[in-house]
């Protein structure tokens, strides 16, 4: 009786965590149902073809063939499988359009191509005994035919941004349709909405609500949204099992990519509090986890995020690193001053999107830690300085304009803006340095220098470090970094004149 009490209390902790991101209970909920379909429902080698046409592939539907092909990658690649499968056979492709335009799809036409021309695919009872009961599986507990999607190394995926046959996959910057699938019915999506966001039991996705950011047991962002707030029932899974241990080197891979590596390295040493820039999908999140690798190690780290995003505790196993964000009855404010009481040195935010959080930022950076980074959605430097004066006014931390300005360009010392373009390259346009500058009435008080940037493919330099910048960050260098550094300083320097002497030439 102990251990079928046991094994009812297992079964009811999968069937509760399967569909929020637990890989565990899913496995265990798919050995449940393999059990009884052999040993309740008698399928066998011969019956089996009943259920899914294994025998006839002009039955089989698209989405048969693309979980076959999928499951026959698993075996080789594991969670990789759909990223391979995809480069394989060059899936992320640009398709023209008749007049012109491009777009990223993949299609029916395209799986029943691939599975036609594959290799002899022999399947044996095992085999098919598992395609059916994923199956079986993503259709009651599951997440639908996003399911094994979900759970694969990718950026992300959606469901019902354009109706319940809407499903789009996040991958290597680029959003890719993918038409072949469908949920089916809005009975389908709704189903797959109101268990996906359920992880830690959040509020309650209602008609008052609208709306529901938490994240998932695997660390993926899911966004859920319904009528009346939105048109349709939608959701938004942001996966950050791909951006691990990705050092700068492997994220700038352009020409020259040296030289911005080098760059943010001395200003995180430095100390310099760092704004990271750009769209969604740019690529921000990500280099801010590459960014923390430089933060002294004896510094203790304190993440402010709307929802759990970074996941530094992961990248950074042995650092002193706690993670906070607001709750239905903790602002971000009170989150800030508990912040203040945990011995903290470097506070980061993980996303600035709001005039009470641009207003936390400068607070930060000010009086709450040692430095700050975060990120935000400014296209130019000039837009995120504008974007916190208005903040600072709209939360009436100031009056005045020109006051309000001097707070922002005091506290900010840098912009790292990412760009990515239409085929998925994610590059940095540009790092600008924000120099505050004595000026008269109904002047800036400041001016932006860039200091890189990237051009016809490359990076190059463009303007060094201003003294006062030099100064400051040399204070928190040690005197091998010191000497390293001026070093640097001086290669800059002849890259600088080295450039000119080519325009001029």
């Amino acid at each position: 009786m102990e251990e079928r009490i046991k094994v009812k209390r297992l079964l009811r902790r999968a069937l509760k965590e399967c569909s929020v991101g637990d890989l565990p209970s899913k496995v265990y909920l798919k050995d449940y149902i393999k059990d009884l379909l052999i040993r309740e429902f008698g399928i066998t080698e011969e019956n089996i073809h009943v259920y899914l046409p294994f025998h006839n592939v002009l039955e089989l539907t698209a989405q048969d063939k693309f979980e076959i092909l999928l499951y026959l990658y698993q075996q080789d690649y594991g969670l990789d499988a759909l990223s391979v499968l995809i480069s394989d056979y060059q899936l992320d492709r640009q398709k023209v359009l008749e007049d012109g335009g491009a777009y990223y799809e993949i299609s029916a036409e395209d799986i029943d191509e691939i599975y036609d021309n594959s290799r002899i695919i022999t399947l044996n009872f095992t085999d098919k005994l598992n395609i059916l009961v994923q199956r079986i599986y993503q259709q009651y507990k599951g997440n639908g035919v996003i399911d094994e999607i979900r759970d694969m190394h990718i950026d992300g995926v959606s469901g019902g941004a354009s109706g319940v046959d809407s499903i789009w996959l996040f991958f290597k910057g680029k959003s890719i349709r993918l038409s072949f699938l469908s949920f089916g019915s809005e009975k389908e999506l709704i189903r797959v909405c109101r268990e996906i966001y359920r992880y830690n039991s959040p509020a309650q996705l209602s008609e008052q609500k609208g709306y529901i950011v938490n994240e998932m047991k695997d660390g993926s962002r899911v966004t859920v949204a319904r009528p009346p707030f939105c048109e349709s029932w939608s959701f938004f899974i942001r996966k950050f099992d791909t951006l691990l241990q990705q050092g700068l080197d492997r994220l700038i891979t352009d020409e020259q990519g040296w030289i911005p590596t080098e760059l943010m390295k001395w200003l995180v040493k430095g100390q310099r509090v760092i704004g990271v820039t750009g769209e969604q999908g740019a690529g921000k999140t990500t280099l801010l986890m590459a960014l923390i690798r430089y933060i002294d190690p004896l510094y203790n780290l304190r993440i402010q995020e709307m929802a759990f995003e970074l996941h530094l505790r992961k990248i950074y196993p042995t650092r002193n690193i706690v993670t906070f964000r607001e709750t239905d009855t903790i602002t971000g404010q009170e989150g800030l001053d508990f912040q203040k009481k945990t011995d903290g040195a470097v506070n980061i935010l993980g996303e600035v999107a709001t005039a009470p959080v641009c207003c936390w930022m400068i607070q930060m950076s000010q009086v709450a830690s040692a430095f700050t980074m975060f990120t935000h959605h400014g296209k130019t430097t000039e837009n995120l300085i504008l974007a916190f004066r208005n903040a600072l006014l709209k939360e009436g931390a100031f009056r005045d304009e020109g006051a309000a300005i001097s707070q922002v360009v005091e506290a900010i010392n840098i912009d790292i803006h990412l760009r990515k373009d239409k085929s998925g390259h994610r590059y940095i346009e540009r790092i600008n340095e924000i120099v505050p500058i004595d000026a008269k009435a109904g002047e800036k008080p400041y001016k932006i220098s860039t200091l890189v940037a990237f051009e016809q493919g490359r990076y190059v330099w463009k303007e060094q470090l201003s003294d006062a910048s030099v100064e400051e960050m040399l204070h928190f260098l040690s005197d091998e970094e010191k000497e390293q550094f001026m070093n640097y300083l001086l290669r800059w320097q002849i890259g600088i004149a080295q450039t000119e002497n080519v325009k001029e030439g």
